[in-house]
Protein backbone atom coordinates (compact mmCIF):
# COMPACT_ATOMS: atom_id res chain seq x y z
CA UNK A 1 0.00 0.00 0.00
CA UNK A 2 1.68 3.48 -0.81
CA UNK A 3 1.18 6.34 1.79
CA UNK A 4 -1.38 8.24 -0.65
CA UNK A 5 -3.97 5.08 -0.43
CA UNK A 6 -3.87 5.17 3.39
CA UNK A 7 -6.09 7.88 3.90
CA UNK A 8 -8.78 6.23 1.05
CA UNK A 9 -8.52 2.96 3.09
CA UNK A 10 -9.06 4.45 6.30
CA UNK A 11 -12.12 6.64 4.37
CA UNK A 12 -13.02 2.76 3.16
CA UNK A 13 -12.88 1.35 6.95
CA UNK A 14 -14.87 4.68 7.95
CA UNK A 15 -17.86 4.53 5.02
CA UNK A 16 -17.93 0.52 6.02
CA UNK A 17 -19.02 1.53 9.92
CA UNK A 18 -21.14 3.46 9.27
CA UNK A 19 -23.22 1.01 6.68
CA UNK A 20 -22.36 -2.03 8.48
CA UNK A 21 -22.17 -1.04 12.01
CA UNK A 22 -20.16 -3.28 14.69
CA UNK A 23 -19.96 -3.93 18.33
CA UNK A 24 -17.11 -2.55 19.64
CA UNK A 25 -16.06 -0.26 16.37
CA UNK A 26 -14.98 3.25 18.01
CA UNK A 27 -16.27 4.86 14.30
CA UNK A 28 -19.72 2.98 14.57
CA UNK A 29 -20.12 4.19 18.32
CA UNK A 30 -19.44 7.72 17.14
CA UNK A 31 -22.00 7.67 13.96
CA UNK A 32 -24.75 5.82 16.44
CA UNK A 33 -24.21 8.12 19.48
CA UNK A 34 -27.65 9.52 20.36
CA UNK A 35 -25.67 13.14 19.47
CA UNK A 36 -25.36 12.44 16.09
CA UNK A 37 -23.62 14.48 14.68
CA UNK A 38 -22.63 16.87 17.19
CA UNK A 39 -20.58 14.31 18.93
CA UNK A 40 -18.64 13.52 16.16
CA UNK A 41 -18.30 17.36 15.64
CA UNK A 42 -17.42 17.16 19.55
CA UNK A 43 -14.30 14.73 18.72
CA UNK A 44 -13.13 17.10 16.00
CA UNK A 45 -13.20 20.12 18.26
CA UNK A 46 -11.52 18.02 21.02
CA UNK A 47 -8.65 16.93 18.77
CA UNK A 48 -8.23 20.30 17.22
CA UNK A 49 -7.12 21.81 20.56
CA UNK A 50 -5.19 18.89 20.99
CA UNK A 51 -3.67 19.31 17.99
CA UNK A 52 -2.66 23.25 18.10
CA UNK A 53 -1.24 22.65 21.60
CA UNK A 54 0.71 20.19 20.23
CA UNK A 55 2.49 22.56 17.69
CA UNK A 56 2.63 25.73 20.05
CA UNK A 57 4.73 23.52 21.88
CA UNK A 58 7.01 22.14 19.56
CA UNK A 59 6.54 18.96 20.40
CA UNK A 60 7.17 16.93 17.23
CA UNK A 61 6.04 13.39 18.23
CA UNK A 62 2.73 14.53 19.68
CA UNK A 63 2.69 17.03 16.93
CA UNK A 64 2.30 13.74 14.43
CA UNK A 65 -0.02 11.77 16.52
CA UNK A 66 -2.47 14.76 17.09
CA UNK A 67 -2.34 15.12 13.19
CA UNK A 68 -3.41 11.71 12.75
CA UNK A 69 -5.91 11.59 14.88
CA UNK A 70 -7.40 14.99 13.66
CA UNK A 71 -7.50 13.94 10.36
CA UNK A 72 -8.99 10.80 11.31
CA UNK A 73 -11.82 12.32 13.21
CA UNK A 74 -12.61 14.86 10.17
CA UNK A 75 -13.04 12.17 8.16
CA UNK A 76 -15.56 10.42 10.86
CA UNK A 77 -17.35 14.06 10.51
CA UNK A 78 -17.20 13.56 6.72
CA UNK A 79 -18.72 10.28 6.49
CA UNK A 80 -21.60 11.90 9.14
CA UNK A 81 -22.26 14.60 7.20
CA UNK A 82 -22.77 12.54 3.65
CA UNK A 83 -19.57 13.50 2.21
CA UNK A 84 -17.40 11.00 0.25
CA UNK A 85 -13.54 11.74 0.50
CA UNK A 86 -12.57 11.61 -2.89
CA UNK A 87 -14.70 14.85 -3.11
CA UNK A 88 -12.96 16.39 -1.18
CA UNK A 89 -9.67 14.92 -3.32
CA UNK A 90 -11.08 16.57 -5.91
CA UNK A 91 -11.40 20.02 -4.55
CA UNK A 92 -7.99 19.49 -3.19
CA UNK A 93 -6.88 18.99 -7.10
CA UNK A 94 -8.63 21.73 -8.49
CA UNK A 95 -6.78 24.37 -6.01
CA UNK A 96 -3.54 22.94 -7.60
CA UNK A 97 -4.32 24.58 -11.34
Amino acid sequence: MTRSDVLADLFAVISDRAENPREGSYVSSLLRDPKGIDRVLEKVGEESTEYILAVKNGRRDQIIFEAADLWFHVMVSLKAAGIEFSEVLRELEARRK
